[in-house]
């Protein structure tokens, strides 16, 4: 293809970026307003991101074991753009099944809530399908030392997605004007605020699913773009990922059995609900050591596990995802919290929010992401040296520029200042990171621990955009981790990749586990789960960068 064909086929390419974003971040609003319809409690609203991230991890897994059974790499056999195709129908099914699923649902009715749950899981399982094609395929339309570059341009507008989707959101469920909180639970009372509203939106979404993929489907500026890797089946990851998805099914079925029944919730019960939820986390970590210790002495049968860049890497991806999601998915309950009644003040000591008054925050995070991957994606236009200097400062502020209009009216100058400063703090990350991946985790992994750790036992404005200031340090995260994950993989590079894809399981477990912290302790505390997650990230940068040095791989 020329290189117009090439910018031609990347612009179809973002739209199903975009509608990652947008829908992953309207979560964040549905989480919030859910446990209010449904009164149910803090881990089970975050069973919305369980169900959605862990159809990633379910999709991929099951596309890899039915290609080792038929000997062959399925989506390879489609070519990326059918793939996409395929996945954007099926995601059409999840949002046509929602519809129905909350046809004529009441308040209170928490067995609606599972088929929700349900109709999201169908979602995901599309969205694994179409991320499974989509990363790879950025990667093959050009240059592939400029892959990432390409990766970060199609973020920037995947965290357009996710900054306007919470604002859109809370329009549509709650109409313009945010009511009280008093006001929203006598509205729900009275069926005023219904999931007729959530029907409307998903039949719309179904809609825009379809049209994509008659898009991609008719466009003759799309390459099929398949790998010429050889497929070759690691049975001993196989096996290992078997086990890793019993052992999490069976921790998620115990705390869904004492849900059941009208047993009163008592501590030792919660006890076991947070005991069940890290048994599951813990293993997902102990699997990647037994790969990694096994491989190591003995790499035949584990496929592209046997190399230590990417196990290191499947972590990385699975805290990563984890706490991108996880921060803002447990904000709205954060915001929310009423601990001091008198003065109606939440747990970081301000004015207690409802759910429509949560989204302007939701979205700032998100957009937060956005900042940082316009930032990254820089590079994809090659500028002089010179002119990319000041393109690091100006595009972060006027990404900034682009959230406060979408948002217009939403923030007072004090909160505009604030993250201004984070902003700032940001660009200085990225001159001091120069454009190295394992710099660039370093730094902003140190900024997202302080930034939690800031967040979790100070108050006020300074503690809730320290919590914001995690989209910032998360924004370029992925396709530095990605990048260095599949470095030297030559053949197993698209073995590779689907293993990494599988680890945004991390976003089904950490949130969870965040939620039932929050039960159990405080909401605010819950956030140290975040602060170790970065924790990892830069043990990962420093472990994966003694790696690939001893390899001979340039980075």
């Amino acid at each position: 293809m020329t290189n117009h064909s090439n910018k031609s086929a990347l612009t179809t390419l973002v739209t199903v970026f975009f509608f990652w974003g947008f829908i992953a971040a309207s979560n964040g609003v549905f989480i919030p307003f859910c446990k209010t319809y449904f009164d149910i409690d803090q881990f089970q609203s975050q069973l919305v991101d369980f169900a959605f991230y862990g159809a990633y991890y379910l999709g991929a897994l099951f596309l890899f074991i039915l290609s080792g059974y038929i000997n062959k790499d399925i989506l390879n056999h489609w070519g990326y753009k059918t793939g996409i195709v395929y996945g954007l129908l099926f995601s059409a099914v999840g949002a046509i099944a929602m519809y129905f699923f909350v046809n004529g649902a009441q308040q209170g009715e928490t067995i609606v809530f599972y088929l929700v749950l349900m109709a999201l899981f169908i979602v995901g399982l599309g969205f694994s399908l179409q991320q499974t094609a989509a990363n790879p395929f950025a990667i093959a339309l050009g240059d592939p030392q400029k892959g990432s570059h390409r990766l970060n341009l199609a973020g920037g507008i995947n965290s357009f997605g996710t900054t306007i989707g919470p604002i859109i959101i809370a329009l549509i469920i709650f109409g313009s004007a945010p009511p009280s909180g008093e006001e929203l639970t006598r509205m729900i009372d009275n069926n005023e605020v219904t999931l007729s509203t959530v029907q409307a939106l998903y039949l719309g979404v179904a809609i825009s699913f379809v049209l994509a993929a008659a898009l991609f489907y008719f466009s003759k500026k799309l390459p099929q773009a398949k790998s010429d890797a050889t497929f070759e089946m690691a049975y001993k990851a196989r096996n290992l990922l078997i086990v890793l998805s019993i052992i999490i099914t069976i921790c998620f079925a115990m705390i869904f059995m004492t849900y059941t029944g009208n047993a009163e919730t008592t501590k030792a019960i919660e006890h076991k609900r947070l005991l069940l939820l890290f048994i599951a986390l813990l293993a997902v970590i102990s699997s990647i050591w037994v790969a990694y210790r096994s491989a190591n002495k003995k790499p035949q049968g584990w496929g592209a596990m046997k190399y230590p860049q990417l196990l290191l890497g499947m972590l990385g991806i699975f805290m990563y995802v984890g706490v991108e999601v996880t921060i803002q998915s447990n904000l709205g309950e954060l915001l929310k919290s009423v601990v001091d009644k008198v003065n109606n003040l939440n747990a970081l000591k301000l004015p207690a929010m409802n759910d429509a008054e949560i989204a302007p925050y939701i979205s700032l995070y998100w957009g937060g992401l956005m900042i940082g991957r316009w930032v990254g994606a820089i590079t994809v236009f090659n500028p002089t040296e010179g002119l990319r200097k000041w393109l690091l400062i100006i595009v972060p502020y006027v990404a900034f520029g682009v959230i406060l209009m979408v948002n217009y009216g939403k923030y007072d100058f004090q909160e505009i200042a604030f993250f201004s400063i984070c902003v700032a703090i940001q660009i200085i990350g990225f001159f001091l990171a120069k454009d190295n991946p394992v710099q660039t985790l370093k730094l902003f992994s140190v900024l997202g621990i302080l930034g939690m750790l800031i967040g979790t036992f100070a108050s006020g404005q300074l503690a809730l955009f320290a919590l914001l200031s995690g989209g910032l340090f998360c924004s370029i995260m992925w396709p530095c981790i990605f990048t260095l994950s599949i470095a030297g993989l030559g053949k197993y590079t698209s073995q590779g990749s689907a293993f990494l894809v599988m680890m945004i399981l991390g976003g089904a477990i950490i949130p969870p586990v965040q939620g039932k912290l929050a039960d159990v302790f405080s909401i605010q505390t819950s956030y140290l789960i975040a602060a170790a997650c970065f924790a990892y990230l830069l043990f990962y940068a420093f472990a994966t960068k003694s790696t690939l040095d001893k390899q001979g791989v340039k980075y």
